[in-house]
């Protein structure tokens, strides 16, 4: 074989390999791994008493995820409809979340929370991507902890830093004066 057969010939079996490792990556979520991730984050949710729910959201096979979730809850802001009628803004208090992908590894991504009707939902932080046996015990751990770094500063927001924009983009950005 020639030298640019030879090297068509290694893409594809990368790319065969690939394809083996899709395959094998969704086997293990549905055999272990995300057992393994319920296990660990519901052990670590008691062992810090935070009220949160662990979910399995299975609405699409192999693209399924486990959801830590921080709830819903009204923000304490409403909106006047009329003289007689507010409507209550509801509150998302933020996820952390395992997503199996379309290719079997797995995404973990923080949600931040947001109220809806006010401002833009700040977009998801991708934490990192796992191959299912690189998703170790220790890294749950620093993943809450990452979570719950992130939810408090969104939180506590306030003007001391004008440059970060935590969740309400549009109703507390820069104007041009400043």
């Amino acid at each position: 074989m020639d030298t640019e057969l030879q090297n068509l010939k290694r893409k594809v079996d990368r790319y065969q390999e690939v394809l083996t490792n899709t395959t094998a990556y969704r086997k293990v979520w549905v055999e272990e791994l995300s057992q393994k991730i319920l296990d660990q984050l519901n052990y670590i949710m008691g062992q810090v008493e935070l009220d949160a729910k662990v979910e399995v959201r299975s609405e699409l096979e192999n693209l399924e995820a486990i959801d830590l979730s921080l709830g819903t809850v009204r923000s304490g802001m409403s909106q006047r409809v009329n003289d007689a009628i507010q409507r209550d803004l509801i509150k998302h208090n933020g996820s952390l979340v395992y997503q199996q992908l379309f290719n079997g590894k797995v995404m973990v991504l923080i949600q931040y929370p947001h109220i809806e009707g006010y401002g833009e939902p700040k977009p998801p932080k991708i934490i990192a991507i796992y191959r299912p046996e690189e998703l170790k015990d220790p890294y749950f751990i620093r993943h809450v902890e990452e979570f719950m770094q992130e939810i408090t500063l969104w939180e506590d927001y306030d003007d001391e830093e004008p440059y970060q924009r935590i969740g309400f983009q549009l109703n507390f950005g820069q104007t041009e004066d400043e």
